[in-house]
């Protein structure tokens, strides 16, 4: 262990380095790859819900980097339990060949966090398996979904069929884009993977009449975020359940960006009082700080579909990030954090419903909780994100109509009326 501090610069530094804000947008340009449209503003710090500058100025986090801090920004809590394990020499990742009991721990609270899941199998509790991004799984979730297919449903292997949702969004690995239709996704990158069939979201019918024998499972977004923050009708989930049950299917619910407490609830799925049969989260997992995700079912069907060998993952629960994910859920339950982000979503929405009677540019607003779309008329919804960010909100689009608002789930009051206000000068 180092007995010594180290001088990390000869001169102070706001942030990582005292690089200017111009050459730290040059190295990026020159240098990565331009998939992303970026904001003009260089974040030198982050904590709570704010953002900082350089020159210090403060911007409002309404985006909580698409749900991924929920917490807010450096929650101290997830921070000292991570800076704990490092120091303490048991943040490292790990062999899979060995255990270690920060997984052990991390898995058996995402296991009783969740409620039972696919009840219809049995009250044999819930098993995990562990990746990094959430678009990993989602992998898993297909991988779970063929797999009951082949072996209980007796589909020919490769025949298999998953029903998916127009304007999806579940991330940008190959099998995934392969039934996005948002073509930029995808174009360009086939061969692309078959044995998925959209159909419109919300429509329980379209789903029914595109069941065939080789159907297996449905993958869903309860709310479809960057699809446009669009919000299913009442009872959707619940026809998907009836379905699933009648014509046994597996019913994947992607989570990712609406679970956690987003929509006032610790699952998006509550609402309508349904239960998946598989449950896929991340992002906010490890409080936005170090990547972490999952995919939960009952363990009847983890025990088929998932053996020795047929998956894993290097860094999948290593154990910084379980220290992460164990103390991110202690904060989302000691802090009531679901029921904050249905208090506050319900007063920003009424600030927004009303700001939205007096200007011509607003379409609607919707949403459940901190997940807010306001859908604007002239499908410019990103020129407004651009004079948001000159009054101090870090905001951006969804689908190009629509302005996503999904700030930390403890904004405060004070930072509520700040957020609505610069909405009112920009869009009223």
């Amino acid at each position: 262990m180092l007995k010594n501090t180290i001088q990390l610069y000869n001169a102070p530094v706001f942030g990582f380095s005292n690089k200017t804000d111009e050459s730290v947008m040059a190295m990026e340009k020159n240098s990565g790859a331009h998939h992303y449209r970026r904001l003009n503003v260089v974040v030198r710090q982050a904590k709570g819900s704010w953002i900082t500058d350089v020159n210090g100025k403060k911007y409002l986090d309404c985006l909580a980097a698409y749900s991924a801090a929920n917490l807010g920004h450096h929650h101290p809590r997830v921070v000292n339990a991570m800076v704990k394990a490092l120091s303490g020499g048991y943040g490292s990742v790990i062999s899979n060949v060995v255990y270690t009991d920060p997984l052990a721990l991390f898995l058996s609270k995402v296991a009783t966090f969740a409620p039972q899941l696919a009840p219809r199998f049995g009250s044999h509790g819930n098993k995990v398996l562990p990746k990094n991004g959430g678009v990993e799984s989602v992998e898993t979730a297909i991988k779970m979904a063929r797999y009951y297919g082949w072996k209980s449903k007796g589909i020919a292997d490769g025949k298999q069929e998953i029903i998916v949702f127009d304007r999806n969004f579940h991330g940008r690995m190959i099998s995934v884009v392969s039934f996005s239709t948002v073509l930029k996704y995808k174009q360009g990158f086939g061969p692309l993977t078959p044995g998925f069939v959209s159909v419109p979201f919300g429509d329980v019918d379209a789903v029914e009449k595109a069941i065939t024998p080789n159907t297996c499972g449905i993958l869903v977004e309860p709310l479809q975020g960057e699809g446009g923050m669009v919000i299913p009708p009442k009872g959707f989930l619940k026809g998907l359940r009836e379905l699933s049950d009648r014509h046994d299917l597996l019913l994947m619910v992607d989570e990712i960006q609406v679970g956690l407490g987003r929509t006032g609830k610790n699952f998006c799925f509550e609402h309508e009082g349904v239960v998946p049969d598989g449950l896929i989260l991340g992002k906010a997992l490890s409080g936005g700080l170090v990547p972490l995700s999952v995919f939960v079912t009952n363990a009847k069907l983890m025990d088929m579909a998932f053996q020795i060998g047929s998956d894993g993952s290097t860094f999948g629960g290593y154990p910084l990030a379980c220290v992460a994910g164990i103390e991110a859920l202690n904060v989302l339950q000691e802090e009531r954090l679901a029921e904050s982000a249905a208090r506050q979503g319900k007063k920003l929405k009424a600030r927004l419903l009303k700001m939205a009677e007096g200007s011509p540019h607003i379409k609607e607003v919707r949403g459940k909780g901190l997940f807010i779309g306001i859908e604007v008329n002239n499908g410019k919804a990103m020129a407004y994100c651009r004079q948001l960010l000159d009054l101090g909100l870090i905001i951006n689009d969804s689908h190009g109509h629509t302005i996503r608002v999904s700030p930390p789930l403890n904004i405060s009051d004070d930072e509520i009326d700040f957020l609505a206000a610069q909405m009112e000068k920009v869009m009223k």
